[in-house]
């Protein structure tokens, strides 16, 4: 009797050379740091405060960051409790990342779309499109987590972001590991005493007014400046709305990037498995995953040919 045949050769070689997979968060190491980041400058008046990093990307002379204490300027009275990056590698490498993440929200696809101005609204986590308005809040809007402690909103805005006078977002029922993502395709425009939660991923540039507060999320502007009167920008702990505290409301989504293929499509998942009206995704398997697919089909196939093989009786 014939010993039952080892995975064949061919089976090996493909598993060996199936397309690898990583997984990391939306928001790179770096990106994740700043509390603002800018493209081309970052100028403030008044008494900002911001819990995280401080950047602009391509502008590394003194007038690249004005209005804070610690930078090339250093003519506050704005500060910044992490690090300052003007120029450097570091500060390009964010904006990179952050040009990936825009990348990849517009991937979901439309979603839900709604109307120009979301106030009065109660969203439960999902994709959602808001398309350009005069305001695009005029009053509150809630985002309830249902209790998932990854609870994730994504919304798309084609055009720009505006809000009204004294405009909130309030997130509730969520925790650890939540993530608010506003993915704007031109500027952002918060006006005087918004009450903001997110990250504001913009195409060009954000614009607060005076009392704008960000409690819990970033002000990140891809090619354009990022300008503040007085505000607050909390990317660190963020207390009182039952955000997670050390991710600002970046978490949720999990970046799944296939890097055998040299194909840069780059795919989204949910961190847990909730069902969302995401748009589908095929996910990239893990390199073990191919090689126990392959390594499976080959048993089979082994099996298949000793079944049909004639036997001595038969003969």
């Amino acid at each position: 009797m014939k010993p039952i045949l080892s995975t064949p050769a061919w089976i090996v070689a493909l598993a060996l050379a199936a397309p690898q997979a990583y997984a990391a968060a939306l928001l790179g190491p770096e990106l994740s740091s700043f509390a603002v980041l800018a493209g081309s400058a970052v100028t403030n008046t008044g008494g900002t405060q911001l819990s995280g990093g401080l950047g602009v990307a391509n502008n590394a002379s003194v007038t690249g960051i004005t209005g804070f204490v610690g930078t090339l300027s250093n003519d506050g009275p704005g500060t910044a409790t992490g690090a300052i990056h003007q120029g450097d590698a570091f500060s390009l490498l964010a904006s990179s990342q952050l040009a990936t993440a825009q990348a990849s929200l517009s991937l979901m696809g439309p979603g839900t779309v709604l109307g120009a101005d979301l106030v009065g609204r109660t969203l439960t986590p999902g994709v959602y499109t808001v398309p350009a308005g005069t305001s695009n809040l005029t009053g509150a809007v809630t985002l309830d987590g249902l209790g998932n402690a990854n609870a994730v909103w994504v919304f798309q805005l084609p055009s720009t972001l505006i809000t009204s006078p004294g405009a909130v977002v309030n997130v509730i029922n969520t925790g650890a590991g939540a993530g608010v993502f506003w993915n704007v395709g031109s500027s952002a425009t918060l006006d005087l005493n918004t009450t903001f939660e997110g990250n504001i991923i913009a195409s060009a540039s954000i614009s607060m007014a005076s009392g704008v507060s960000i409690t819990c999320g970033r002000a990140l502007a891809r090619t354009g400046a990022v300008t503040l009167i007085s505000d607050v920008v909390n990317a660190g702990t963020c207390l009182g709305t039952g955000e997670d505290g050390s991710r600002g409301l970046s978490g949720g989504l999990t970046v799944v990037a296939d890097t055998g293929t040299g194909v840069p499509g780059t795919v989204l998942i949910p961190s847990l498995p909730v069902p969302l009206p995401f748009a589908p995704v095929s996910v990239v398997p893990e390199p073990q995953s191919w090689a126990l697919m392959l390594a499976g089909i080959g048993l089979v196939s082994v099996v298949r040919r000793r079944r049909s093989a004639p036997t001595l009786s038969a003969l």
